[in-house]
């Protein structure tokens, strides 16, 4: 009678969902930020299948994802939470973090309600969780699901992926393109070669291609008979490709394209007529919760994102959402830390290791043949001052009007008219990281070991420890005079991890800070935390105080754990790169062979570089 019962209920409840809720379809392009689409951007590619989806739907023109990079970005889809404060926020993961207490990740709650949950096929999640689809992989259809159930599926197009683009010299002069290179308008920050517009032009291409592609996957949704029941988003998982999109925190790697098409009998649920191009903020922490929303499901508690279309969802509250937060960390092997917060027009860049520079190398973006010229033209002292700065220093701070600098090159931090604005933006993003909190302030080698059991309890626990390494770091946005008493405060902590960042605040002030240098010597031969030794040695190793090989082959040899060996080679290929270039003799006999057995792991992409060059 029971087994009856649930039979008639669940009868019931896809009867209910066919007539009172629609299908939900996600389109979802690997790699391409809204720069690249005709839709958005004058000289972009045109996308006749999308640009057919928006005249009858709303246009996105502020569509973020908070990460640059893919399993970052798709693990905050699907949680509806910030990566940094769930643990989810390198790429790739060192270990699954669980899913915080009391969430499940958003497809579950769908399949809870009736829907019937299929990806096809794309996951990359930094996180651990299961049973939130009914299929997951590359032959998972909508079609399998029982008659009259209501489905939520996504479907992925790789042509635009980043490997698309790692083409040989013979490969380029053998294949001609659609795109006629000369038509191309090459970014400013990029060098004016026959390889770059060559690059754009194959890629636009791949935008074509993928449109076919898309176009012939939403022909089989009206040959299936569930069109008129479909609401579809069109995006991209975050920016691309061309060096300084992917991976780095600019619009270009965050700004996506975002169509989403209701057809009539769900046109109410869109905020904005059919045609609409819409300014307000959505980012991807919102794309899971308005999915529940438009389903009929209430948004849990635990996600930080809030919907954007759906029931209660106004098109005067939608416009006056102007804020979107950023974030990048480590990418493969190569660490950065960098936050944003746009607001309205002005983008605030907080990069709090600026001697990082964005080029540092990296073994699969360099595969790309324009990675590497553009190196090459650096080396050379063939760039101007914009297209310079990819391989140079960064400051701490900086500030863009992104309506009339697009492309983020004018810097503002510095232009006294300005100087409200950074002000609070500034504090906005200081406030922002400390109540998350941010977990990317504890070294990822601690997280891993101390952490990853349960990130969101273990940054409730550390919070003000956390609130006082974000203060430690925004020493360097002070004049070097009043920052001084707090580094050497922080420099004679009893917190190891406060030491580690009084020594980065060392290295964002550079020669400024050499009053520090007999104690930070003192650090890089005596202290008992390993990773502080090397900040230690890499301040000085900056400043060219004192070759820093003994400190960081003696640190690599003490390492406990992989991550924190890769930590420690970041800093190693950072002072190889950067003038006057340090030479590091390692080999693959320093390390257990265990953390060298892939591969594709980041210590043995790392001895490729120092051991082969590549």
């Amino acid at each position: 009678m029971r087994l009856v019962a649930l039979t008639i209920l669940t009868l019931f409840s896809f009867a209910l969902s066919a007539a009172d809720r629609p299908n939900i379809v996600w389109i979802v392009s690997e790699d391409n930020s809204k720069h690249w689409l005709r839709l958005y951007e004058e000289g972009g590619a045109p996308m006749p299948h999308i640009e057919k989806l928006a005249e009858n739907g709303l246009v996105f023109l502020n569509a973020f994802s908070n990460a640059p990079v893919c399993s970052v970005a798709r693990s905050t889809l699907i949680t509806g939470c910030y990566a940094p404060r769930i643990g989810a926020q390198y790429h790739r993961r060192s270990a699954l973090a669980p899913m915080p207490d009391g969430l499940r990740m958003f497809p579950h709650y769908l399949r809870e309600a009736g829907y019937y949950t299929t990806n096809n096929s794309k996951t990359d999640y930094n996180l651990n969780d299961r049973e939130m689809w009914d299929e997951s992989s590359n032959k998972a259809n909508y079609r399998n699901r029982e008659a009259g159930q209501p489905f939520f599926h996504v479907q992925n197009f790789g042509r635009t992926h980043e490997g698309q683009l790692h083409f040989s010299r013979e490969n380029m002069l053998e294949n001609r393109t659609v795109t006629d290179p000369n038509w191309i308008t090459v970014f400013p920050y990029h060098p004016d070669t026959a390889t770059f517009r060559y690059t754009y032009a194959r890629y636009h291409d791949y935008h074509r291609e993928i449109d076919e592609e898309m176009g012939a996957f939403i022909d089989g949704l009206k040959a299936d008979g569930v069109a008129d029941d479909t609401i579809i988003f069109y995006y991209g998982d975050h920016g691309g490709v061309l060096p300084r999109g992917k991976g780095y925190a600019y619009e270009s790697g965050l700004n996506v394209p975002l169509v989403v098409y209701a057809p009539e009998k769900w046109r109410h649920l869109l905020p904005e007529k059919a045609g609409s191009r819409v300014d307000g903020f959505v980012s991807f922490i919102d794309f899971g919760p308005t999915v529940l929303n438009l389903a009929g499901v209430s948004v849990p508690g635990p996600m930080d994102g809030t919907p954007f279309l759906g029931d209660g969802v106004s098109a005067k509250e939608l416009a006056s959402r102007d804020e979107a937060f950023g974030y990048a960390d480590r990418f493969d092997e190569k660490y950065d830390l960098v936050r944003t917060l746009r607001k309205g027009k002005f983008k605030y860049i907080r990069n709090y290791q600026p001697f990082n520079f964005d080029g540092l190398f990296n073994q699969y973006r360099y595969r790309m043949l324009a990675y590497r010229e553009w190196k090459e033209k650096y080396d050379a002292g063939e760039l101007n001052a914009e297209q310079r700065q990819f391989f140079e220093s960064r400051p701490p701070e900086s500030l863009y009007d992104i309506e009339s600098d697009p492309h983020e090159v004018n810097d503002l931090a510095g232009d006294p008219k300005y100087a409200s604005v950074l002000k609070d933006l500034r504090r906005r993003l200081a406030d922002k990281v400390k109540s998350m909190p941010d977990l990317s302030f504890v070294p990822e080698s601690i997280m891993v070991t101390d952490a990853i059991g349960n990130p969101v309890q273990y940054g409730q626990d550390q919070k003000k420890r956390i609130s006082k390494l974000v203060d430690t770091a925004d020493l360097s946005l002070q004049p070097f005079g009043r920052a001084k008493g707090g580094i050497a405060k922080a420099l004679a902590s009893s917190d190891p991890i406060v030491r580690y960042w009084g020594l980065i605040a060392c290295s964002s002030f550079g020669e400024e800070a050499s009053s520090f240098v007999k104690t930070a010597k003192a650090i890089a031969a005596n202290d008992t935390d390993n990773l502080a030794r090397v900040r230690a040695a890499e301040f000085l190793a900056l400043i060219g105080e004192t070759d820093p090989q003994v400190v960081i082959e003696t640190a690599l040899r003490n390492s406990k754990t992989e991550v924190e060996a890769n930590l420690i080679l970041n800093t190693a290929t950072l002072l190889k790169d950067m003038k006057p270039g340090y030479k590091f003799e390692f080999t693959p006999e320093m390390f257990p062979a265990e953390w060298r057995k892939e591969t594709r792991s980041n210590v043995n992409r790392r001895l490729g570089y120092f051991v082969n060059g590549e």
